[in-house]
């Protein structure tokens, strides 16, 4: 180890896509997803050591641009090339070395990025969290439940759940499955049950009178309402409700998460690494809500239990102080890619895996292997400047 503990040489990157099937489907404005394409990066470090990281893109570039495929192409065709075999002093210089002269593909540098984390801590023998200054033990959590046929079958949904233990309940909407559908949520489970819903930009400002009956049901927040790209817009609506508007989409860097706080876009942030290009952009964008007095959250992109470690360790920070999207595995999986699984105890919270170094779980190498489809291995380049790669499946 050099004399800088957080000092870093990745040698090679190999990168494998595996499909996990969802135990059922999960459907939104934007689409149905019954089947995660899942990309799975594991870093080396020169000394043998190694980590694994997630990139959360999807099959389709109905979430944001990228998509596994674009993401593949990238970490292959300019990312990693810019870090193996590069010394970093520490993973916090990462997200500039691949920033730099490079635009979009936020989440493709994150999974690189934030693997850099994950490799520091496990080279320093700490938990990630720790790592990243986290200060919670357990993280609260909360369900997301995607849009159902009718009313009766979300309060179902939305009863179990909170037997469960959730803390919060966040309902995805979209027009024609929004009012009546939270409506009957509320009624049936009372005024103490924290509930958000998420339209995952499915309004526009025609349907502001629509989006104010909202504020009738005591909502924790309303998630996104309007365009990704979009935060004029949301200040003008946010002006007229009572209810908090939660930035998703729209929030894609500091700057953008500064706008939304000067131009009053909305009250809350839901970070997600993965969508704002890794851990230094997150942890910034934390410190600058913490300053501000903004709330934020930790939301789920499908992850597999290995960018779920990433999730919760982010999330044990000290502004994260409403339930995030952190499920435990068998809400999404049969059967996870990592032992152990994430767990959720009765009082809804997971616990930060604190006592195990580096990510904080072991990726199950069988389950790994029996569901890659696609297989690549990036080497650092040699003394004379050349290096090789090869691939299977």
């Amino acid at each position: 180890m050099t004399s800088n503990p957080l000092s870093l040489n990745v040698a090679r990157i190999e990168l494998r896509e595996v499909r996990l099937p969802l135990r059922e489907p999960f459907r939104i404005s934007s689409g149905v997803c019954t089947e995660r394409r899942i990309m799975l990066l594991q870093l080396f470090h020169a000394d043998g050591s190694s980590v694994w990281s997630e990139c959360v893109a999807g099959e389709e570039p109905n979430y944001t641009e990228e998509t596994i495929d674009t993401a593949w192409y990238a970490i292959t065709q300019w990312l990693a090339p810019r870090v193996l075999g590069q010394t970093v002093d520490a993973p916090g210089s990462v997200s500039r070395l691949l920033s730099r002269n490079f635009r979009g593909h936020p989440m493709a540098r994150a999974a690189v990025e934030m693997g850099f984390w994950g490799l520091a801590a496990a080279v320093a023998r700490l938990p990630l969290a720790r790592l990243i200054g986290g200060v919670q033990e357990r993280v609260v959590t909360g369900i997301s439940i995607g849009i159902q046929e009718s009313p009766a079958a979300l309060v179902e949904r939305a009863q179990a759940a909170v037997a469960e233990g959730y803390q919060k309940v966040k309902l995805k909407i979209q027009p024609g499955s929004d009012i009546a559908f939270v409506h009957a949520v509320r009624a049936a489970l009372g005024e103490d049950v924290d509930i958000a819903v998420d339209a995952n930009s499915a309004y526009t400002l025609n349907d502001v009178n629509l989006l104010k009956q909202l504020d009738a049901f005591a909502l924790l927040m309303i998630e996104q309402p309007l365009g990704p790209d979009d935060i004029v817009r949301h200040a003008e609506l946010q002006r007229q409700l009572t209810t908090p508007i939660c930035l998703d989409e729209s929030i894609i860097s500091l700057d953008r998460a500064e706008d939304m706080i000067n131009m009053g876009s909305g009250r809350i942030i839901n970070i997600k690494p993965g969508r704002v290009g890794g851990f230094a952009t997150s942890i910034a964008i934390h410190d600058l809500c913490l300053q501000s007095g903004i709330p934020v959250w930790c939301g789920g992109m499908l992850e597999s239990g290995v960018g779920r470690a990433y999730n919760v360790a982010l999330a044990s920070l000290p502004n994260f102080t409403l339930p995030g999207d952190l499920s435990p595995s068998h809400r999404y999986w049969e059967r996870d890619l990592v032992t152990p699984e994430w767990t959720m105890d009765a009082s809804g919270t997971v616990g930060v895996p604190l006592d195990r170094p580096g990510i904080g779980v072991t990726p199950d190498m069988d389950r790994i292997d029996d569901l890659t489809v696609r297989h690549e291995t990036l080497i650092a380049p040699r003394s004379d400047g050349t290096s090789t790669g090869s691939s299977s499946l």
